[in-house]
């Protein structure tokens, strides 16, 4: 969001500052916020996209019948893939399929997917194999393997620096132009700046709330922020959890499917009794008895001791809920839903659900649609403006404040930032000393 330089005065030390870093910043993340740009506009709309990539086995048609037991639908499944069934994922609309998930023998996961009505196999794909999943899993970088989650926290710390600069930089200071509106042609580069900086004062406070809202899923900053909103009861919210043994199994290894404030929740156990255990049919029963809204994942337990667990996060966050029963008594266990969130876990779900782009349904979607494109406008009018006034054969970084002291307000800020955003301040440090060993080096310079 570089604003263009008054051709009359020159620039402040302090303005100088905040471009240089302004710099730095887009270096670091430009590449990973246009990967996050393209993934995260794919996204929003994964099931309208999974409704066409997966039409075969995702929809079927809707029938003036009740449909079967869900009992039928995971022999059917096994008849298909033998295993032993571990999860079963309901229609949420009458239109849609059961999904059945399966361990096969040798450990690995299936899903498959059921008519609900005639139990009729549709075909199978490996457990998260859907083209969301992998465009969800590129655009967490959770693809490039366990470690490059720690990016997320990275650029998203240097994001909000890059938002924060930006608009100081697009600040107008009695510039001819430039503020609200983009001067010259594409062949000059007071038209890339100008539509950079405007682009970026439109976008800015939303590419911000972006980089917060993504926050959650980092891997430092977000595991601890969720330890800290569930310190207690073991992951439940305050006043939820009730006398009842519980295991050491978490909801997220469990279920698959749960709210960010529940991952690190602890799942009961059933108690051993001398009856029968209650089976899936009854449990669907009493799930749907209890209101738990349509398209839930019914998580089957996994021993003697294991719980049936109902888990549905649909896009109002007001029908999020978990719901355990004891296999054998078909007593619910834990039953808690978005309202059981303390103040923390629900600004956090709700940011989540708008990073999503379903919380509003669809002006939520084409809002962030929006916002990704504007990512993607800044990252090609910076590249060009960049471009175009590089000195030859250099790097082009922004001339160093003439005056050393200009630096000292912005490594308090950082400073600071980095104390909440340990992963983001242990890269600032490390610029910080590269800045300092190379800003003595005599280098070529381009007029700014």
């Amino acid at each position: 969001m570089t604003a263009p330089i008054a051709s009359s005065d020159t620039p402040s030390s302090l303005y100088r500052a905040v471009w240089r870093w302004h710099f730095y910043a887009g270096l670091m993340v430009l590449p990973f916020m246009v990967l996050l740009a393209i993934t995260g506009g794919l996204y929003l709309f994964r099931d309208e996209i999974e409704g066409l990539v997966h039409h075969d086995l995702k929809q079927v048609a809707a029938r003036h019948v009740a449909p079967l037991a869900p009992s039928r639908l995971v022999d059917a499944a096994l008849a298909v893939q033998p295993g032993t069934a571990v999860k079963v994922t309901l229609p949420a609309s009458p239109a849609s399929s059961a999904e059945v998930t399966v361990k096969t023998a040798a450990g690995e996961k299936r899903a498959v997917y059921v008519d609900p009505y005639d139990a009729r196999v549709l075909g199978e794909l490996p457990d998260r194999g859907t083209i969301m999943w992998f465009i969800r899993r590129l655009h967490s970088l959770a693809e490039f393997g366990p470690g490059a989650t720690a990016i997320i926290e990275i650029v998203g710390g240097w994001s909000i620096l890059l938002v924060a600069t930006g608009f100081y930089l697009w600040w107008p200071r009695q510039q001819p132009g430039g503020g609200v509106s983009v001067r010259g042609t594409p062949r000059r580069r007071v038209f890339w700046r100008d539509l950079h900086a405007v682009t970026g004062a439109f976008a800015g406070l939303a590419i911000g709330f972006l980089a917060i809202s993504g926050m959650p899923w980092s891997m430092f900053w977000g595991e601890k922020v969720n330890e800290w909103a569930n310190s207690a009861n073991y992951g439940y919210p305050s006043g939820v959890y009730v006398d009842v043994p519980m295991s050491d199994e978490h909801l997220a290894h469990a279920n698959g499917s749960t709210a960010w404030s529940l991952e690190q929740a602890k799942m009961p156990v059933s108690t051993p009794a001398h009856q029968q255990p209650i089976g899936i049919d009854d449990a669907v029963a009493t799930f749907d008895r209890l209101g738990v809204a349509p398209g839930y994942a019914l998580s089957l337990p996994g021993g003697p001791a294991g719980v049936y667990t109902a888990a549905v996060y649909p896009d109002d966050l007001a029908k999020q809920r978990v719901v355990h029963l004891d296999q054998y008594s078909g007593k619910p266990l834990l039953d808690v839903s978005y309202a059981d969130y303390g103040a923390a876990a629900k600004a956090m779900e709700w940011g989540i659900n708008v990073h999503m782009g379903q919380e509003y349904g669809v002006a939520n979607q084409l809002v962030l649609l929006t916002v990704c494109l504007a990512i993607l406008l800044m990252a090609v009018s910076a590249a060009v403006m960049w471009w175009k006034r590089r000195p030859k054969g250099a790097l082009g970084v922004p001339p160093v404040p003439a005056d050393p002291r200009a630096m000292r307000g912005l490594v308090l800020i950082m400073a600071a930032f980095g104390l909440v955003f340990p992963l983001v301040g242990a890269s600032l440090l490390v610029m910080l000393l590269l800045d300092l060993a190379f800003a003595h080096r005599p280098r070529r310079t381009s007029p700014a």
